[in-house]
């Protein structure tokens, strides 16, 4: 972002390159971290779902109540692999499997499925998984019915000293949080482990890597090519823009698909480069690209199915590469790909810029736990779990002068947050230094709200979002390694709550 990186908190630790590539610039705690990995085991990480739903009994008049409502465990499943298995096995269609959320493969989950007309009768036996009948209901699953995830998480080969590190970010993570220190049980009675008691602590409720990729991070600066009305950069950056971290022979072919572009590779900003990404530039066509699209074709693998199938409707339509940026043929392009896709470009280009918002807030020592005059604020969802510290975005609320001490007195209690926006058609930005926040961001990527209204699933309004995620979390160590516990509203990253500890980067996340 091109604004002055001279912080006035020098004690703002930098975060790591591939996380500063997708806005996030900082650690909030300036403590070591215990390095270390995630998920040696799929046993090293427990994720169990928090749903609002309520299942009636299993005896329910099943025409009242087509749904049979399960609870499974998975060990190393995919959860849209699942879903195939157990239709396969009960031979019913994919689309009479229902869950709330997308849980990652290498863990042991928990979580609902609805399975329509269905008895518990029916339901197989599938390795790998426990699978047991709760209930039914007049409706399927939805991801509005969870309401957050509860982790335990333990980090395997942590350095020696961990405990006392782990304690150093704790005492950062309570204070960001707005509470004091930590209390701390040196041993546990049982085995002689050093344990934490529960404390309360928060940090900055950043996207996570997972949501732009960890070894090609990229989908947010092609969501900002197509905010930008640029589709023909859009497609480059997708299909060309190759990574370093790739394989040799998928470097091969986007080079090839720059090459039909013409773009010099000297001029490349290469996906996960630098802390800049996303800002506006030009990687423009200098007229000498050939357009073959056929060899490109030749060229990408088929593993690259997406990029294939947009070069493929560039060959079909025999396109000029030096059409102008915004040409429907790019447009035709770029709608190759699915719909959840084409939405989720967007959707990372509204994280990346919310994500500079919040380091940029960092940045100017503005506060997360509590108000200050012309921002937003949301309220607690009254219905979430009480694991949760879960905020409600559709109740929304101006603070003015008069009304920070007030609001600062809700945000104490966890019954309101501190928000900023996920940028789209619909967005005000705030008042006074936050929305000054707001807005310089978005003049450093050359991104206004208007922008977004763009065709069809490419169009968003917009939403605000919490900017600090608060947790009790609880620590225990097993064998020198910890374990931490922690329950987390939906839509926000274990990761960017355990980066804080581990400071190790990305991919041993």
């Amino acid at each position: 972002m091109a604004t002055d990186d001279s912080s006035p908190h020098a004690s703002l630790r930098e975060a790591h390159p591939i996380e500063r590539a997708v806005g996030m610039a900082y650690y909030v705690s300036d403590a070591d971290g215990i390095g270390g990995r995630l998920r040696e085991s799929p046993e090293d990480f427990h994720v169990r779902e928090l749903e609002a739903f309520e299942p009636e009994s299993l005896d329910a008049d099943r025409g009242s109540y087509p749904e049979l409502v399960v609870r499974v465990t998975l060990r190393n499943w995919d959860t849209n692999d699942f879903a195939r298995r157990i239709s396969d096995a009960l031979g019913i269609s994919r689309e009479r499997v229902s869950w709330a959320g997308t849980k990652d493969k290498r863990a042991v989950t928990t979580q609902l499925f609805t399975l329509r007309e269905v008895g518990p009768a029916d339901l197989p036996a599938i390795r790998g998984a426990e699978i047991e009948p709760l209930g039914r209901a007049g409706r399927g699953l939805s991801f509005g019915d969870l309401a957050g995830n509860a982790f335990e998480i333990r980090v395997s080969d942590a350095v020696d000293g961990a405990p006392e590190r782990v304690a150093d970010v704790v005492d950062d993570l309570r204070a960001f949080a707005g509470g004091g220190l930590r209390e701390i049980d040196s041993t546990d009675a049982d085995d002689g482990n050093p344990v934490l008691t529960d404390a309360t602590v928060g940090v900055p409720n950043y996207f996570g890597q997972q949501r732009f990729g960890s070894r090609r991070p990229v989908t947010h600066v092609v969501g900002l090519a197509i905010a930008r009305n640029d589709p023909r950069e859009a497609v480059r950056l997708y299909a060309g823009n190759p990574a370093e971290t790739e394989p040799d022979d998928t470097q091969a072919a986007r080079h090839r698909v720059d090459d039909a572009f013409g773009v010099d590779d000297a001029s490349e900003t290469a996906a996960g480069g630098g802390p800049e990404v996303g800002g506006p530039g030009d990687t423009s066509a200098d007229g000498t690209g050939d357009g073959d699209w056929a060899a490109c074709l030749d060229a990408i693998p088929g593993k690259l199915r997406f990029e294939r199938s947009m070069v493929h409707r560039l060959a079909d339509r025999g396109t000029d590469p030096n059409a102008p940026r915004d040409h429907e043929d790019w447009w035709h392009a770029l709608e190759a790909v699915p719909s959840n896709l084409q939405r989720l470009f967007v959707n990372a280009a509204q994280s990346f810029l919310f994500n500079r918002i919040l380091s940029e807030r960092l940045r100017r020592g503005l506060p997360f736990d509590r108000p200050v005059a012309g921002d937003v604020v949301c309220f607690a969802d009254g219905d979430a779990p009480t694991e949760l510290y879960a905020p409600d975005t559709d109740r929304l609320q101006r603070v003015d002068d008069d009304r920070v001490s007030v609001v600062t007195r809700h945000c104490e209690r966890g019954r309101a947050f501190v928000t900023a926006p996920l940028v789209g058609t619909e967005t005000e930005l705030g008042g006074g230094e936050p929305g000054d926040v707001e807005q310089a961001v978005l003049d450093a990527a050359g991104i206004e709200p208007t922008d977004f209204d763009l065709p069809d699933e490419f169009e968003s309004s917009g939403t605000r979002r919490a900017i600090s995620l608060r947790t009790d979390l609880g620590v225990a160590f097993e064998d020198g390694d910890p374990r931490f516990s922690f329950a987390l509203p939906s839509g926000s990253y274990a990761t960017v709550l355990l980066r804080e500890f581990l400071k190790s980067g990305p991919l041993d996340l």
